[in-house]
């Protein structure tokens, strides 16, 4: 190649260049993401808008997704931060999925087994969710988690999160959520898990007798779940739920300022082994409805002093390697 021709390829090669990083940068700021199934946005699937966000963002990214069914599995990355993954209308936007545990996986016939089932997992922190419904259409043939949660510093703003057995695993100890303006939905254990989370006016609706939470809460852990304002109610012809139960020997819940259908049984919790009586941390303050009564409630759980309910806030709950203070 002579001397004329490379220095015109060199040229050619630099104006390329910009337009390249141009077009790989073209996400990488403050511009909301547009998600449409019908294809009047710029993606068609949730995981596409996902999958376009710029790793450890240190701006806010927003991604609006339109009305509309989308039957997708999505997990959101680690290294995604700030976030914000905002529905057209809660009811109508729908991220749906079926996977259930007892899925043959492969020819070995090998099960999915629970923690595999997930519609959306949320392994990076910072992240909102707000009006949308996130879902496990699977039919009740085992567990089938709707949302799994990893990651830290985690808001659900006015979701449905909707399954049958195991519909919300806050599957990392140590991380922080809020659930604020929820409809939670499930059978048994339906939330579940070590996180430390704080649900805030939120209703949570028990579809058959069983049990609403299994917390895992590690015993260095002050707080497991907490309950604030919510309403539990229950489906017709359901009358025997627990408050929890603990999955491990030291799992933390308590409701205070609740609503109580008539559908929680009188000895509210229980405690899965025997030996749980002694270590497992399940209290109540000044909660309502018919089914608050506490003359017989187990004996192993506490009502607590208003001295003691006075001083558990939202900002105590959720300083634990430091402070959060969701909005």
């Amino acid at each position: 190649m002579t001397t004329i021709k490379k220095a015109i390829a060199l040229l050619a090669l630099a104006a390329a260049l910009p337009a390249t990083a141009a077009a790989a940068d073209k996400h990488d700021n403050t511009d909301t993401i547009f998600v449409a199934r019908d294809g009047t946005g710029e993606f068609r699937t949730l995981g596409e808008a996902v999958e376009v966000c710029r790793a450890f963002m240190d701006y806010k990214k927003v991604i609006f997704v339109k009305r509309g069914l989308y039957k997708e599995k999505i997990t959101v990355p680690q290294w995604l931060t700030n976030i914000e993954i905002v529905g057209e209308d809660r009811d109508a936007t729908i991220i749906t999925y079926d996977d259930h545990a007892n899925i043959r996986l492969d020819e070995t016939g090998r099960p999915m087994g629970t923690f595999r089932t997930f519609t959306v997992k949320v392994e990076g922190s910072g992240i909102t969710f707000k009006n949308i419904t996130i879902e496990n259409n699977a039919a009740q043939l085992g567990q089938a988690v709707a949302l799994h949660t990893e990651g830290d510093r985690l808001r659900f703003i006015n979701c449905r999160l909707l399954g049958n057995q195991d519909t919300v695993y806050t599957g990392r100890a140590g991380t922080r959520l809020l659930f604020s303006g929820c409809v939670i939905e499930g059978t048994t254990d339906f939330i579940f898990g070590p996180a430390t989370a704080w649900f805030e006016d939120c209703t949570i609706h028990s579809r058959r007798n069983s049990y609403i939470t299994a917390a895992s809460t590690p015993a260095d852990i002050p707080f497991g779940y907490v309950f604030n304002r919510c309403r539990l109610t229950a489906s017709d012809g359901v009358t025997k739920v627990y408050l929890g139960r603990p999955w491990r020997d030291y799992g933390s819940t308590l409701f205070m300022n609740c609503t109580l259908g008539a559908h929680i049984r009188p000895e509210g919790w229980h405690h899965w082994q025997k030996h749980r009586e002694q270590t497992a941390r399940y209290s109540e303050w000044n909660n309502s409805g018919p089914g608050a009564g506490t003359s017989a409630r187990v004996a192993w759980s506490r009502q607590l002093t208003d001295k003691e309910a006075a001083a558990i806030t939202m900002e105590k709950v959720f300083t634990i390697s430091d402070t959060w203070r969701p909005e």
